[in-house]
């Protein structure tokens, strides 16, 4: 790596997901966790969760994306990915701020599972009521 390249790191949570990324100018690859992020997220649908800010901004190819990723399922670090890869390119550039915001890239979505009530099976769940 070179003296003259920048790097813009930033973090990205969702569920029990947490994305740490580092984001540098180069030719558009994506390594997660040390190999290529076609192989780590199997599906389409998640591919496409993480290429949509750089679509969005209109950035594709244009970053090389180092990220280390934890906790929960593909579908929640691929979210966790997707706000991380966002924060970080308002960092390269204030102006995409704008265009990401709108696209809802920038918000951390909240939704959690429940947790578990005591007395219950599970959060919304009730034992089996019996009558006699």
């Amino acid at each position: 790596m070179s003296a003259t390249a920048t790097t813009y790191t930033a973090t990205g949570r969702r569920k029990k997901s947490v994305a740490r990324i580092w984001l540098t100018e180069g030719t558009g690859k994506i390594t997660i966790n040390g190999s290529p992020f076609e192989e780590y997220f199997p599906t389409l649908p998640l591919e496409n969760q993480v290429l949509a800010p750089f679509q969005t901004s209109n950035m594709v190819n244009k970053f090389d994306v180092k990220v280390v990723a934890s906790g929960g399922g593909l579908g929640g670090q691929a979210d966790a990915v997707k706000l991380a890869v966002a924060r970080a390119l308002t960092q390269f550039d204030s102006e995409l701020r704008g265009p990401l915001k709108a696209a809802g890239l920038l918000r951390r979505d909240p939704r959690a599972k429940e947790r578990k009530k005591a007395g219950q099976p599970g959060a919304r769940k009730r034992f089996q009521f019996s009558k006699r």
